[in-house]
């Protein structure tokens, strides 16, 4: 009986450790992502509940999220910060997302989107890769199909 109380506190322990994060941001709070060495390689698309192309492709990113462990992947909603209960968190949940998701509350688009690259125009959906480990990243403005975030990832760690 002992051992099953133990059992239960550590499955307890580790679901709460590994739980969705969902929250509304600023810019820094992505930039930590995008810059905090991890071991995982991140996957960031960008994305809104009105851009059907985003929402086409968002399945790939569930997909990527389930099956493979070397990767964190976070769906950053450009929607509006007033939208984020009221559509946002609706979508993620009829949708089984459990991927991490945040609404990106900073308006003025011009003030970050170079910092994400570049060469982004600021259309969406819109994908950035970091594989942190070798310094490799790839940024895709474009609906990926399916399949080619696995081919990306790979292309990366390779």
């Amino acid at each position: 009986m002992r051992y099953f109380g133990l059992i239960l506190l550590f499955a307890l322990v580790t679901s709460c450790s590994e739980k969705q994060r969902m929250e509304v941001v600023k810019f820094e709070a992505l930039q930590d992502i995008m810059e905090t060495n991890s071991e995982k390689v991140e996957v960031i698309n960008f994305w809104a509940t009105w851009c059907k192309p985003c929402i086409a492709e968002i399945p790939y990113f569930q997909k990527l999220h389930e099956t493979n462990d070397e990767v964190r992947v976070t769906l950053v909603s450009l929607d509006f910060a007033d939208e984020f209960q009221k559509k946002v968190m609706p979508f993620v949940e009829k949708n089984g997302i459990s991927a991490d998701v945040i609404l990106l509350d900073n308006i003025d688009y011009n003030s970050w989107i170079d910092k994400v690259d570049p060469s982004w125009s600021g259309a969406i959906p819109a994908t950035l890769v970091i594989n942190h480990k070798n310094g490799k990243r790839k940024f895709v403005e474009k609906e990926l199909e399916e399949g080619e975030i696995e081919s990306i990832v790979k292309e990366l760690t390779d």
